[in-house]
């Protein structure tokens, strides 16, 4: 019960840490770029995504291509205000974002950000280990036996070492892409 538990958590934050490690561009142009913006859509905040459809027809530019005209401005103004640090070049129809090339400083501090975001992606596997093992502790104290619950414990450490490797692994690839030229 507790592993399959600490499994289904742990992979969670494996998949959150993932998600969040696509944000992070890497001089390539990708939709998932634009995932965060939200728009102003008849009062209401809502993802780029729903209101638009995203291309990319080339690896520097991404297109936003509104499902209706009156909008545009409304995007526009929900880019420039994004921390992209992307211009949109507005031409009536549709909204081009050309992604600039990564300096080697931009892509070192790319890499830091990939880094630290992989670090919070840890912190949350070795909480839920605590969490499990605090659990299991409890129900030492209601009398289960030490062996049983020595073993449990080694088996989420066994877990954590497995998810952690994961994270290591998503953030190597990450590193990887954003040092490519």
């Amino acid at each position: 019960m507790f592993l399959s538990e600490a499994a289904e958590l742990m992979e969670k934050a494996v998949e959150h840490t993932s998600h969040e490690l696509t944000k992070i561009r890497a001089g390539k142009a990708m939709p998932s770029m634009l995932d965060g913006i939200m728009v102003e859509y008849y009062g209401t905040p809502t993802p780029i995504s729903q209101v638009a459809s995203i291309n990319t027809p080339d690896a520097r530019s991404i297109v936003v291509k509104p499902w209706e005209k009156n909008i545009i401005p409304d995007i526009e103004k929900a880019i420039t205000n994004s921390d992209l640090g992307i211009n949109p070049q507005n031409d009536g129809e549709l909204i081009r974002l050309n992604v600039p090339a990564l300096t080697e400083e931009r892509r070192r501090d790319l890499v830091k950000q990939a880094k630290a975001e992989a670090e919070h992606g840890k912190v949350s596997i070795r909480n839920i280990r605590k969490d499990i093992n605090d659990s299991l502790k409890k129900l030492q104290k209601e009398g289960a036996s030490e062996d049983a619950i020595k073993d449990a414990e080694g088996k989420v450490q066994e877990l954590t070492n497995e998810f952690s490797k994961k994270v290591d692994d998503l953030v190597s690839a990450k590193e990887e892409d954003i040092m490519t030229v």
